[in-house]
């Protein structure tokens, strides 16, 4: 018997293992080397750039001292946990994400009304996603700005690090800009696939139900489906919104990392 060829474990970041989970797609790890695969995303006036800042000579501090306080490095991993902390809460609590929770003593009463199907349109969703995508970006846009601020102030090599990262953060800007802007895509075809998968099970309950004449149990039934599949997808939907967040915080790690350890 001819074993079906079986999938190779895709390693890498918790929001592309998402991505390819949810769209459906067999996804094999890059061969090319990381540098290669960056260097596509370049164009040649950000290769002229980021030579410009490698090939320069470390700023001069002029009459500035460089911060010898320890707390500026505690206190800025303080202020990234606290936005961290506040775009996770802001993900996990959106309304669209989290529906109301109704009490336990109506629960049983109305089993219908707890998991509604609404919306129904995933255009209300995507904007949801958007949303949050922007306040990500321009949150965590401001912290990173506010770190290579404070790397400058401390001494040369540290300074020059940080307009590295300021020329790196333009070079990638539209790129990273178009790749994400792509989920909300890919999400409304998961949107699709769950909600047909749902009227499918539903139909086939309803042509057994309407065989044994059990219109109640059926009823039940269907509402649940329902339900479940649009809980799924919120799930699923705030899962990859983590995933990103952890992504966009990725570079404000690398700065604070550099600010603790001067």
């Amino acid at each position: 018997m001819v074993q079906p060829p079986q999938r190779t474990a895709l390693t890498g970041p918790a929001l592309v293992r998402l991505l390819a989970r949810i769209g459906e797609t067999d996804v094999q790890a890059s061969q090319q080397p990381l540098a290669d695969r960056l260097s596509q995303w370049l164009g040649w006036t950000d290769a002229i750039a980021l030579s410009t800042v490698l090939s320069a000579p470390a700023p001069a501090m002029g009459g500035a001292s460089p911060s010898t306080s320890r707390g500026d490095g505690e206190d800025e991993a303080q202020r990234c946990l606290s936005l961290r902390s506040a775009l996770s809460k802001a993900i996990v609590t959106d309304g669209v994400l989290a529906p109301p929770r109704q009490s336990a003593r109506h629960a049983r009463a109305q089993q219908v009304q707890e998991v509604p199907d609404m919306p129904a349109d995933y255009a209300v969703f995507r904007q949801c996603y958007l949303a949050l995508q922007q306040k990500m970006e321009a949150d965590i846009g401001d912290l990173r700005t506010r770190l290579r601020n404070r790397l400058a102030a401390q001494s040369s090599a540290m300074a020059k690090l940080a307009a590295l990262d300021a020329v790196m953060e333009r070079s990638l800007a539209v790129r990273e800009r178009a790749l994400l802007g792509a989920v909300p895509g890919l999400l409304g075809k998961h949107f699709e696939r769950l909600r047909k998968a749902a009227q499918a099970a539903e139909a086939q309950a309803e042509a057994q139900a309407e065989a044994q004449a059990q219109a109640e149990a059926h009823t039940d039934s269907a509402n649940s489906k329902t339900g479940a599949w649009l809980t799924t997808f919120r799930k699923d939907m705030q899962s990859l919104l983590l995933a990103e967040l952890d992504v966009r915080f990725q570079p404000v790690e690398g700065l604070l990392a550099a600010l603790r350890a001067r």
